[in-house]
């Protein structure tokens, strides 16, 4: 450079030098905050806009639905005793008031600490569980909030994923903003699962505790407490150590929380697991619920039906219904048991369709009560294992009924002025008692024998066939028929002499409906299984409205009401003492030709109880399979349980 220019230079040009760079790093330094404030800023838009959207999309959801919670519609016995549940998840709601303050303790220590100081997102949860998980390399804990819980146990929201996070977090503060603390402690409650099928903190303590939620302790609200997180792997049922396990832990946490002292705590971590004797049972399956459904359908609209929650009111006696299922099973088991039993055995039988109407090929069995003066149906039991045959015998299985017709020829004849005490003869039929047009028509007596002349009802009395032709023979042919059809005991009925020895077919429901007629001075009511529906507001939704009518002549009935009550003291169903039956009853035995068909139908003042044995495929059962042996110990049982009742 030249002297000259080295004298023009501004004196402070190495000053101007040396701030060129640094003014070069402000101004990037200004760019980079700017463009960081504007990255910021996009962000908060972003986060704003999204926090929008989904504060918008929860703003459509029905919050009402939080408090429609979904209960199973309860089966009710006779007795008010809850029967069983149809489908639907098994929940019995309950307002907060009656559940046990240590419970809703337990939960919020377990669950959510700080659920009373929260607005339904918990960001010291979240921070709190981020740093936990971390720690343990992986999810360990969750930061959602009660409330956060009862949004997703309420709503459809998605799988396991940020974007159902954020809608649930977005719903959690619109329910904050409408509901109370209880309000949502109390729906939380309900909702709930812990486990083995339950919903809901009445169903799991009456399960698992046999006590309403109200009177739950502390150590048993910790152990239910400590399901939330993992129902089924913890259940006692399942797993007792885990559970207690569960629990002490949550009793630490309420200690360290303040709901409880250090004492209390170790005398709860004392106390043994206590749970009921049975694990809860599913919802029963049967011939009776099957017909159960069928009468509502028929009275109910589809979508109350789908509502749930009601209170479904049977005629059904829960513990007649039970003996019931056990004396098929033990009786059928027991015959099967015979040396030289010559049938398939169900315990050797393989998977055979539930829904064939070709039935098993093991000896099956049915059995029906009703109450003589309504029809109420008290027992139903369709076969002998609703699992592997779903196929309803006792109301669609057409057998012949054999001597179970008796008592409805003999009722003609009473009606027609014969006295029950008037002799007739046992002996063979002679050529010209019966008219030429029934050709060679001669039964003989079931032992062979023949005993002369004998009182008219002991024909009855002892099932005796020769008495009995000749009987009908006296009522009438075509007005034994019309009786035996407009009683319902067959349909299809010739005209023909051996009618009067049942050579027809009829259902174990119309024999049972047409003896409770014979107790009831000949007036019968229609079975039915349904008494009364209500809603879960206590409304009546249907009643059962019933209806009678006379099928025979009330003196008539009372008079061989009176001859089948002598028939259980000295004649074919006396045995029925052998069987422990002490009851007063009258009854009548009903075995088919070839043994193939066994029945027992007997009443006592209030109750008839049909059964009958046989096989799907008619075939003889055992040699002298009579209904006094294969039937009869059936119904001593059901009845013996109706009697153990009063």
């Amino acid at each position: 450079m030249s002297a000259k220019k080295r004298q023009t230079r501004h004196p402070a040009a190495h000053r101007i030098r040396l701030l060129r760079p640094r003014a070069r790093k402000r101004r990037v330094r200004r760019q980079r905050t700017r463009k960081l404030g504007r990255l910021v800023l996009a962000c908060l838009l972003l986060w704003g806009l999204i926090g929008a959207f989904y504060a918008a999309w929860a703003w459509t959801f029905d919050l009402q639905e939080v408090a429609r919670i979904p209960e199973s519609s309860l089966v009710i016995d006779r007795d008010g005793q809850l029967y069983t549940r149809l489908s639907g998840e098994n929940r019995r709601t309950v307002p907060l008031d009656r559940v046990s303050p240590w419970f809703v303790r337990a939960v919020i220590a377990r669950e959510d600490a700080r659920f009373l100081r929260h607005f339904g997102v918990d960001p010291v949860g979240i921070v709190r569980a981020a740093l936990r998980n971390l720690a343990a390399g992986g999810i360990r804990q969750g930061g959602s909030t009660l409330t956060q819980q009862l949004a997703r146990n309420t709503f459809p929201l998605g799988g396991q994923n940020a974007h159902r996070k954020i809608l649930e977090a977005a719903l959690a503060l619109r329910i904050e903003s409408v509901l109370s603390k209880d309000e949502i402690l109390g729906h939380y409650m309900n909702r709930i699962y812990f486990g083995a099928g339950l919903f809901g903190i009445e169903t799991a303590s009456r399960a698992y505790f046999a006590k309403p939620a109200a009177d739950l302790t502390l150590p048993e609200s910790a152990l239910l407490a400590g399901l939330i997180r993992s129902p089924n792997r913890l259940s006692p049922f399942r797993d007792p150590d885990a559970a207690l396990a569960q629990r002490n832990l949550v009793l630490r946490q309420m200690e360290e929380q303040g709901f409880i002292t250090a004492r209390q705590r170790a005398e709860a971590q004392a106390e043994p697991l206590m749970l009921t004797a049975e694990k809860p049972r599913p919802p029963q399956e049967d011939w009776a619920m099957e017909l159960l459904w069928r009468e509502l359908e028929r009275v109910l609209p589809q979508n109350v039906l789908d509502g749930a929650g009601l209170k479904i009111h049977t005629t059904l006696d829960g513990t007649m219904q039970r003996a019931a299922t056990g004396a098929i099973e033990a009786q059928l088991a027991a015959v099967e048991g015979r040396k030289g039993y010559p049938h398939a055995k169900k315990a050797d039988t393989a998977f055979v369709d539930p829904q064939s109407r070709g039935g098993t090929p093991y000896l099956q069995a049915a059995a029906m009560a009703v109450d003589n003066r309504t029809g109420a149906i008290r027992v139903l039991a369709g076969g002998r294992d609703f699992a592997a045959s779903k196929y309803n015998r006792a109301y669609f299985a057409e057998r012949q009924v054999g001597s179970a017709v008796k008592p409805f020829v003999y009722a003609v004849a009473f009606a027609s002025g014969l006295d029950p005490a008037t002799p007739v003869s046992d002996d063979r039929l002679r050529p010209g008692e019966l008219p030429k047009a029934f050709g060679n028509y001669n039964p003989s007596n079931s032992d062979d024998t023949y005993r002369g002349l004998l009182p008219a009802k002991d024909g009855l009395i002892f099932s005796r066939n020769t008495m009995s032709v000749r009987i009908g023979a006296m009522a009438g042919l075509e007005r034994v028929r019309e009786t035996i059809v407009a009683c319902g005991v067959g349909e299809d009925v010739p005209l023909f002499p051996s009618i009067f020895l049942g050579s027809f077919s009829g259902t174990l429901k119309g024999l049972t409906t047409a003896y409770a007629a014979l107790a009831n001075d000949g007036m019968a009511a229609s079975p039915h299984l349904l008494d009364r529906v209500e809603d879960a507001q206590g409304r009546t939704l249907y009643r059962y409205r019933g209806s009678v009518q006379r099928l025979l002549p009330a003196s008539a009935a009372r008079a061989v009401a009176a001859v089948m009550r002598e028939t259980m003291t000295r004649g074919t169903g006396a045995i029925a003492a052998a069987f422990g039956y002490r009851g007063e009853a009258g009854g009548k035995t009903g075995t088919t030709n070839d043994y193939k068909d066994a029945w027992f139908i007997g009443f006592d003042d209030d109750t008839t109880c049909g059964v009958w044995v046989g096989f799907d495929q008619p075939k003889r059962i055992v040699d002298r399979g009579y209904g006094a042996t294969l039937a009869l110990p059936v119904w001593a049982a059901i009845m013996m349980a109706e009697n153990a009742e009063r």
